[in-house]
């Protein structure tokens, strides 16, 4: 049923028992040329069946089929157009959906582009996954001890060769769900977890970095911590702040008390404090060294108040630390500077909660509302979230400086903080977009959990109109600046509405098919 007729289907019959198989493929072989069949002997499992029908492919890519899901009438046409336009590419995957035995389709996950770090998290490469030949078989194929994972541990080694990794962003492959298939959970096949974390594991030994965990998490994804390099790199966090007393001792208080971490620093960035009280606080702070104090006066200007802070500290690592904020756990800092310390990395942003345990923010998506929003802002942990992107560690266009921590090098680097045109909002978005135009990744930590107390150090008034009024100058200027990411955010699927936070889907769609920019 294909639209596309180039294709050549090769079958390996992995010795099934029941002979009516082998009938039906003969048939099939007989009746069309395209179609290849190898008949195996002896039972190999899914690898050797694997590389069996490998060994029948004459076509330069070649795409992976279970033998109960189906593709639909156009996924090869699709797959063709993104191998046209992108020569070089190495693997090209779509977005996928499950398909019941009623043929009932549900649970579409729509898929970022190309995200290394969430690959290494979980096998969202899957279906429908295409390969170029010539590099399959360089890599060895399909390699045994990985069944049951052994897509994802080819697509962790393709992805290391020179070209391009390309997203189709539209659902290319059913993925049928029967009992005791992996699509029903990873719990149905427990060797396929094993194999999992197996694959990245060998990743890892061969790429780098060095790692202090990787091991599986319920739902069958990897948990990874870079190894810290030793000793420990120092950090200043840096908490602004202007009177808030209460706010601000909850919050100095949680990073003394739950942060293990050698080499950290506190700086409390006091502007213009004039409660006595906080005042009184500040002092005892710096008196007892438990926190240095730097004062600044002057109109309020958030991003120049922190370059100031920035520039004021000598630490290799900074963190920018809203005075709402309250940490959780004690190794939330030791999992932020781990993942800030890799090479690549720009900015890195924890998973931030609502006091009352909803999510407020897990990496921040461009376009919502026409800037940008807060990835499961508003969500419950425990509900299932798209992709299972809330509990998996990922790349991401940007993130909130309610938590934030940086190489200090990599954010003068970048300029730091625009303080003319956004001194009050979007301020870390546009330092984010900045790492990432300077090839810098930033990454959101699902592993550093930390409440924020959000609006709590605003007054009761809110946002109001007048409010608004003041921002429309810096939200005019990010969307000039920023037009083309805001326009087309590589990590969050056109399939998902600008007009929400929780992953609802966009109708219509901003995907566009190749056929529908035809001129007759």
């Amino acid at each position: 049923a294909q639209t596309y007729p180039e294709w050549q289907l090769c079958i390996a019959d992995d010795s099934s028992s029941e002979p009516h198989v082998r009938e039906i493929l003969e048939e099939y072989a007989a009746a069309d040329p395209r179609i290849s069949l190898t008949l195996r002997e002896v039972n190999g499992h899914i690898t050797e069946a694997s590389n069996s029908a490998l060994a029948l492919a004459t076509g330069e890519f070649v795409a992976l089929l279970d033998h109960d899901d189906e593709i639909p009438c156009h996924a090869l046409h699709l797959v063709a157009d993104a191998i046209l336009k992108h020569p070089d590419a190495t693997l090209i995957y779509s977005d996928e959906d499950k398909i019941d035995e009623e043929g009932v389709r549900f649970d579409p996950h729509f898929k970022p582009d190309w995200n290394p770090e969430l690959l290494l998290s979980q096998n969202y490469i899957s279906h429908l996954g295409v390969y170029r030949t010539k590099l399959v078989r360089k890599a060895g194929g399909f390699r045994k001890g990985y069944e049951g994972s052994q897509d994802w541990d080819l697509a962790l080694r393709i992805s290391r060769e020179p070209g391009t990794v390309i997203h189709i962003p539209h659902i290319l492959y059913h993925w049928r769900t029967v009992e005791g298939s992996t699509s029903m959970g990873s719990q149905e096949k427990p060797y396929v977890i094993e194999a999992g974390l197996i694959a990245v594991k060998a990743h890892f030994e061969v790429t780098g970095p060095a790692m202090s965990r990787v091991e599986v998490q319920p739902g069958g994804t990897i948990r990874w911590t870079p190894a810290l390099p030793d000793p420990p790199p120092s950090i200043t966090l840096i908490v602004p702040t202007k009177n808030q007393l209460t706010l601000l001792r909850r919050c100095i208080d949680s990073l003394r008390l739950r942060t293990r971490y050698q080499g950290l620093r506190i700086l409390v960035l006091n502007h213009a404090s004039d409660d006595p009280a906080t005042v009184q606080y500040l002092e005892g702070l710096e008196k007892s060294g438990a926190a240095g104090v730097l004062r600044m006066d002057g109109p309020f200007n958030y991003s120049k108040l922190n370059n100031a802070a920035v520039r004021h500290c000598d630490t290799a690592f900074v963190g920018l630390i809203n005075n709402d904020i309250e940490a959780l756990h004690d190794d939330w800092l030791v999992e932020m500077v781990s993942l800030a310390a890799m090479k690549n990395s720009g900015a890195v942003g924890a998973r931030l909660l609502f006091p009352d345990g909803r999510v407020q923010h897990a990496g921040v998506f461009l376009g919502f509302q026409g800037t940008a929003g807060h990835l499961s802002r508003g969500m419950i942990q425990s509900v299932a979230h798209h992709g299972n992107r809330l509990n998996v560690t990922h790349q991401v266009s940007a993130v909130t400086a309610a938590c934030l921590v940086i190489k200090r090098d990599k954010y003068f680097e970048v300029g730091g903080f625009d303080e003319l045109q956004f001194p009050v909002t979007l301020n870390d978005v546009d330092l984010c977009l900045k790492l990432q135009t300077a090839g810098y990744k930033n990454l959101y930590c699902p592993w550093a959990v930390l409440k924020h107390h959000e609006s709590a150090s605003r007054d009761k008034k809110g946002i109001t109109p007048s409010r608004r009024d003041r921002n429309k100058s810096e939200i005019a200027e990010f969307q000039k600046k920023w037009a083309r990411q805001i326009e087309a955010d590589p990590f969050y699927n056109p399939n998902l509405s600008l007009g929400s936070e929780d992953y609802a889907l966009a109708f219509p769609t901003r995907a566009r098919l190749p056929w529908l920019d035809f001129t007759p």
